[in-house]
């Protein structure tokens, strides 16, 4: 098959590479397509050192199914399945309890280097992290699930109130995705900060507010609004210092961006105004297989989020544009089957 392989930092290459026969419980699967993330592009620079060379990445996907291993009664060979990365061991506490993201033995398709992963025209999962497409869907659009439900599930980890107003810093996808998740769940009062005026004029276009970092503070004294809760969805230290600064006694910060590893902030803007600091990763099970459903019944406003549809030979250009912003775009999906 060929497969984008990282080699080093800034440096991607299209390869043959084998295919490995599914195990019992697994799927061989023929990718449509995969969106390239930020955390992709993160490790991608050498920012983060979470991908690693001779790594195959891809963790937002979409796929049909090629040919299955033994034990499966609700999937069938030709279906179009949104792949979950995310592998929990199934039976600890924590997965008993249907928060598989606190799984300690969790893995990621498309972090851990010894699994290739979805930048490629096959790949192998878990049956168990397939599920269906609803009918009807355009089969690309499946590949959003994924982060979708990462917006999804920092919604529910932070236990907004109904009335309550939230800012989300950072509106590139996973900030578009929180924003929907928030609407999701019924909040209306939703402001997101984003440097980009294209994405600005998509979250407008998506019924938010949105404004440039540097207008955030005035806009919120202009409106009047009490922020309670503030995601972050940027992850660096000059971001969650704006976020401490504009929320309330008693408010909470969603940490959800990723894009430092090491972040500096004051202790004393959380201890004193009673503040908490939220950490939030991934998803449940649940969390997936709802935005599954809800993605199937939103299919307009999915279709705003995608930019373009490139081949998987576009790769190498298409990360090395966006990591550099000398390309205008929030999500690209990357398709083995365009030429």
């Amino acid at each position: 098959m060929r497969a984008l392989v990282f080699k080093s930092p800034w440096e991607l290459q299209v390869e043959e590479r084998d295919v490995r026969d599914p195990g019992p419980d697994e799927a061989l699967l023929r990718v449509v397509a995969t969106g390239v993330c930020g955390s992709d592009l993160h490790g991608y620079t050498g920012h983060t050192g979470r991908r690693h060379p001779e790594q195959v990445m891809g963790h937002e996907t979409v796929a049909r199914i090629e040919r299955l291993g033994a034990g499966s009664d609700h999937l069938h060979e030709g279906q179009v399945v949104v792949v979950n990365p995310a592998m929990s061991c199934g039976t600890c506490s924590a997965c008993v309890q249907h928060e598989e993201q606190r799984c300690e033995s969790l893995r990621v398709i498309g972090v851990v280097p010894e699994w290739d992963a979805a930048f490629a025209e096959l790949m192998v999962a878990p049956m168990a992290n397939l599920l269906p497409l609803p009918e009807g869907t355009p089969e690309h659009l499946g590949a959003l699930v994924e982060p979708l439900a990462v917006g999804w599930h920092a919604v529910r980890r932070a236990r907004l109130q109904p009335g309550e107003a939230i800012v989300v810093i950072g509106g590139g996808p996973i900030g578009q995705a929180v924003a929907l998740g928030a609407a999701r769940a019924g909040i209306a009062d939703i402001v997101v900060s984003e440097s980009l005026a294209s994405r600005r004029a998509l979250l407008e276009s998506l019924g938010f507010t949105a404004v440039a970092p540097e207008r955030l503070s005035g806009t919120i004294s202009e409106t009047g609004m009490v922020v309670g809760t503030i995601f972050d969805a940027v992850g660096s230290s000059d971001s969650i210092s704006q976020g401490l600064e504009i929320t309330g006694r008693g408010g909470r910060l969603i940490l959800i961006g990723m894009a430092e590893p090491q972040l500096s902030l004051s202790a004393f803007e959380i201890s004193v105004r009673e503040r908490e600091l939220i950490g939030t990763f991934c998803y449940s099970m649940e969390d997936f297989r709802s935005t599954v459903d809800w993605l199937g019944r939103n299919v307009e406003t999915a279709s705003a989020l995608v930019d373009a549809v490139e081949p998987l030979s576009a790769g190498p250009d298409v990360f090395r544009e966006l990591a550099s912003y000398s390309r205008d775009a929030s999500k690209i999906l990357l398709a083995p089957n365009l030429s």
